[in-house]
């Protein structure tokens, strides 16, 4: 079993990843294989609804992030996503990432685990919490909770250190994803998916 945690943030070690060390060392901790991929400060493009990913499996922008994550997170068993939170949601980069990589993997992540993780300095954490975890579910991806919103607070990784409430509620999601990870290897199935409908429209 392994795990991917993505670090969306343009600072490779800022709050956010403080709060996924916290989550990357506790799954070692339980046996589960994990890494940290940062996609870096590089302007990333959006999504343009091209649909070259669905003829090809990679994204049509190969700009050195999406298409190195979406080969890990296909091999991985998890996906944990942190964002700082900018303006009451996700990071600009962190949207746009996801906006493809989720257009990419489309109807290749259902049943894999997927949980949010984001940081800010006072406000806005639910929000972006929320606006991650929607991307889970229109992936068909079950999401692992926590104690709390999966969030730390603090402006600095030493800020992040005094937010103690905050780190424990990172290793209990640990605790949680290496929990269903292990229900899901002992083999009960993800149920089977209908096809597709699209409301309103007859094709």
């Amino acid at each position: 079993m392994s795990v991917l945690l993505v670090n969306t943030s343009p600072h490779r070690e800022g709050c956010t990843n403080r709060a996924l060390v916290e989550v990357s060392n506790t799954l070692e901790s339980l046996g589960v294989e994990s890494e940290i991929l940062w996609i870096g400060k590089d302007a990333l493009h959006g999504c343009i609804d091209c649909r070259y990913c669905f003829t090809h499996g990679v994204c049509a922008f190969d700009d050195g992030a999406v298409n190195i994550a979406v080969e890990k997170v296909l091999e991985s068993s998890a996906l944990v996503v942190g964002s700082p939170v900018h303006y009451a949601s996700m990071c600009g980069a962190g949207s746009a990432f996801m906006d493809r990589l989720s257009r990419t993997c489309s109807g290749r992540l259902v049943g894999k685990p997927g949980a949010a993780v984001v940081s800010c300095r006072r406000g806005g954490a639910s929000a972006a919490f929320d606006r991650i975890n929607k991307y889970f579910t229109i992936s068909g991806m079950p999401i692992v909770s926590s104690t709390y919103w999966n969030s730390v607070h603090g402006n600095t990784p030493e800020e992040v250190e005094q937010d103690l409430e905050g780190l424990q509620v990172m290793r209990n999601l640990a605790g949680n994803l290496a929990w269903m990870l292990d229900a899901i290897k002992g083999g009960t199935a993800f149920p089977e998916q209908e096809r597709t409908y699209r409301t309103n429209f007859i094709h």
